[in-house]
């Protein structure tokens, strides 16, 4: 196949009405594993080949340290992408972890990019012996070690837990992984030789995390083998208490998916109980923020007056705004203080009240 297509040649729009217009039943999957791997960039491209034509859909990252994959299978085509992955003695027999919600359209396209590391941890590659790792744990096991008093810690991003986590989990306030390795170590200081349990989404996150706590002198430490995601499948399958509280974050199209009918997270513009997840339409923010159905409708599906300007002006003058402005997701991923938050919507209320605009300067561009 030629390079020039192992990629998508399609834009959004004809993406999703194509993935609109698909009847086919799909299987959302994710899988994970460490391992050593060589020509990453030929194996992106044949990986691509292979399973572009078996109607996958998703996204993957591949780096020397192995593989990171969230993805839509075609369900007539589940046994032959199974087989395609165990074809490779570095992926065979590597965990499949079932979405506990199977939607129809998870992802648009297929993306597979070759990064430095499957999870950016800001450390260098020796800093630590990343195969020394936690006891993995299954979801009984794992409940039975909470109720003994262990700390439970989550190991996702603030954004993540912020609607849904464990009962009485410490929950790290970073929005990066790299930061929430250094908060944690710091937060359980005292703790070496007590019970740590780790968690994130999968399970990724929580091999390099219990491999950083042991390097820190931490001597107990288990993980939650396949993460929220299997969690949810063995408590269901087992008839166990579920101690996990609300919905997990996923990394595609839905965002989040229900475990349970707790609601746990609370609006971040308004302060109501809300576990709606979302981002902020304003192309040039696009931050993730906890926002309820009202507040949706009050700031047109974005996350402050500023924002709801901009994004409710014209799609020319838009890109003309735009030019030459940092985008704020590239500097931070999501709102991280609802109260800050709240009162700079507080201020700006009152400055379009008293001026009709946040954005003087588009009287320049707008004719």
């Amino acid at each position: 196949m030629n390079p020039h297509h192992l990629r998508n040649l399609h834009g959004p729009e004809q993406l999703r009405a194509l993935a609109e217009r698909e009847s086919r039943a799909r299987t959302t999957l994710s899988f994970y594993r460490y391992t050593k791997l060589t020509d990453v960039d030929v194996l992106r491209n044949a990986l691509y080949g292979e399973w572009n034509a078996l109607g996958v859909l998703g996204r993957v990252y591949l780096a020397a340290e192995g593989i990171n994959a969230q993805v839509s299978v075609p369900s007539e085509a589940r046994d032959r992408f199974r087989a395609a992955v165990d074809a490779r003695d570095a992926f065979r027999n590597v965990p499949f972890k079932f979405a506990v919600e199977d939607p129809a359209i998870a992802f648009l396209k297929l993306t597979i990019k070759v990064k430095k590391k499957l999870v950016a941890d800001g450390l260098a590659d020796d800093a630590f012996d990343v195969t020394n790792v936690g006891e993995h744990l299954s979801a009984s096991a794992f409940n039975d070690r909470m109720a003994a008093g262990a700390t439970v810690v989550d190991m996702r991003n603030n954004y993540e837990s912020a609607i849904g986590h464990f009962e009485g989990a410490l929950l790290p306030k970073a929005d990066k992984f790299h930061g929430a390795l250094k908060e944690v170590v710091e937060r359980l200081d005292g703790k070496q030789d007590a019970p740590v349990l780790l968690y994130c989404t999968g399970g990724i996150r929580c091999e390099k995390a219990s491999a950083y706590l042991k390097h820190h002198g931490f001597n107990q430490v288990g993980q939650l083998h396949g993460g929220i995601i299997d969690y949810a499948h063995q408590v269901a399958r087992e008839g166990l208490t579920n101690r996990f509280k609300g919905r997990n974050f996923v990394f595609d199209g839905r965002m989040a998916e229900r475990i349970t009918d707790d609601v746990v997270g609370t609006c971040m513009q308004c302060g109501s109980v809300s576990d709606r997840i979302a981002n902020c339409l304003e192309e040039s923010c696009n931050l993730l923020l906890v926002q309820c159905e009202a507040c949706a409708t009050k700031y047109n599906d974005c996350c402050s007056p500023s924002c709801r300007e901009i994004h409710q002006l014209p799609a020319t003058v838009q890109h003309e705004w735009r030019k030459g402005r940092v985008t704020r997701s590239t500097l931070a991923k999501a709102i991280s203080d609802p109260e800050e938050l709240r009162q700079r919507i507080r201020e700006e209320e009152e400055l379009l009240a008293l001026n009709g605009t946040l954005h003087p300067e588009l009287t320049t561009l707008i004719p």
